[in-house]
């Protein structure tokens, strides 16, 4: 059975919802973002409580269509921006068409209407968290940040998170209170 769980955004998100399928002793397959894979179907009972176990923790149990695709819509955008860090081989709306099996006009339509904003708007401020989380960091030069968010150059970087942030990536690092945001609130 497959079960998709909404604002699973990161590892400890996965061993957190793990845990909670083990405490009621269900037997897991795969537990990845956004979705759990059980060896058999749950009860009406085991669902709900299952549900509301997940909810204590922040998570919430998707039921209809139109939600699970949201959900793995932000799943693979939140992975490809912060957790792999390879080029896509393929443009971006092909990616999207491609590992969820649908036509991308479609998809970018059904999250516009449902999120009230683009595809396209969610993925920037995911990689303008991401470039903000990497100058809190301190490790990286803002060069090596562009090219490891497949940014065309420093100057492309630049005018997206100014235009995001309204700020300059080089006045973000100066700020004492880097504000920053969790990945499931964008």
């Amino acid at each position: 059975m497959k079960l998709y769980i909404k604002n699973m955004v990161c590892g400890r998100c996965e061993a957190a919802v793990k845990t909670v399928l083990e405490k009621m002793s269900l037997a897991v397959v795969s537990v990845n973002l956004g979705e759990v894979i059980l060896s058999r179907e749950l009860t009406s009972e085991e669902k709900q409580s299952l549900a509301v176990a997940l909810k204590e923790l922040g998570f919430e149990l998707l039921e209809d269509k139109i939600s699970k695709t949201i959900e793995k819509i932000k799943n693979l955008i939140i992975d490809l921006v912060h957790y792999q860090n390879e080029k896509l081989k393929v443009n971006f709306s092909e990616f999207l068409a491609t590992e969820l099996h649908q036509d991308y006009s479609a998809l970018s339509k059904l999250f516009s209407e449902e999120e009230g904003i683009t595809i396209e708007h969610y993925f920037i401020a995911q990689k303008i968290e991401k470039a903000k989380e990497l100058l809190i960091y301190d490790e990286l030069s803002l060069s090596q940040i562009a090219l490891q968010l497949n940014y065309s150059n420093v100057a492309h970087l630049s005018n997206q998170f100014k235009k995001v942030t309204g700020m300059t990536p080089t006045h973000f690092k100066k700020l004492k209170d880097n504000h920053r945001k969790q990945i499931d609130a964008l």
